[in-house]
């Protein structure tokens, strides 16, 4: 099975880049503009990968649809004014580049991402990073139901005819790791994210990753891929 190709997926914020300033001041900013109290930071935090629309509903559970659908477009716009300032910049997580690099090198082994962003977002790293051509598979808020339903993961398994045991989800939210186990591949939470790494054991992790650096590794000790349960006895 160690020639069958691997799709490695990966989240982007909190994943791939740290947006954590430009995330909380686009959401108190949002608030803000509707006259609302903006939440704790921790609590916006929590909700990064949902879609806007899901994130909205999660913060103020109590409000009516038409506040929620108020909030989205309030969000983008404090979101997008704050993008031309340049105050709160996207920033790749360190090592990310590398472990990106490394990984698209290997002839069995494809990149994707799914990420709560929309296309136009994810269009924007592309263009700030340089690195369009590592990502064999990209889907976004735009082309599917809000994590932590399956349906991203298995649109980028199918796009590049990847099965889900030979594949890993790598992210930083319960969304994520939820997202992952239900499609069948196995989810790789980052200390490095917007969540503890204890909450994304719960949530169903089968591996934390303290640094970029140890990805490539992990993944060398992990394949050639078995059932997600030989691979958490393997790993072990």
């Amino acid at each position: 099975m160690e020639h069958e190709p691997k799709l490695v997926i990966f989240d982007v914020d909190g994943t791939l880049v740290d947006s954590r300033s430009l995330i909380v001041a686009s959401m108190d900013g949002a608030f803000a503009a509707l006259g609302l109290e903006p939440p704790e930071t921790d609590a916006t935090l929590g909700i990064v990968g949902l879609s806007l629309y899901e994130a909205m509903t999660v913060l103020l559970p109590d409000e009516a649809e038409e506040m929620h659908r108020r909030l989205v477009e309030a969000y983008r716009d404090a979101f997008t004014d704050l993008l031309r300032t340049g105050d709160h910049p996207e920033t790749l997580f360190e090592g990310a580049k590398a472990a990106l690099e490394t990984l698209a090198a290997r002839p069995d082994t494809v990149l994707g991402i799914a990420t709560g962003k929309s296309r136009r977002g994810v269009e924007r790293l592309f263009e700030q990073q340089g690195f369009a051509s590592l990502f064999m598979t990209v889907q976004t808020a735009d082309d599917a139901p809000s994590k932590p339903h399956p349906a991203m993961v298995e649109q980028a398994m199918a796009s590049v005819g990847v099965e889900p045991a030979n594949t890993v989800f790598l992210g930083d939210s319960v969304f994520d790791m939820q997202m992952a186990r239900a499609a069948g591949a196995r989810g790789v939470g980052v200390a490095w994210g917007f969540q503890p790494a204890d909450t994304l054991h719960q949530a169903g992790a089968g591996h934390i990753l303290g640094h970029f650096n140890e990805l490539p590794p992990y993944l060398d000790a992990m394949w050639p891929y078995g059932t997600p349960e030989r691979q958490d006895e393997r790993i072990a």
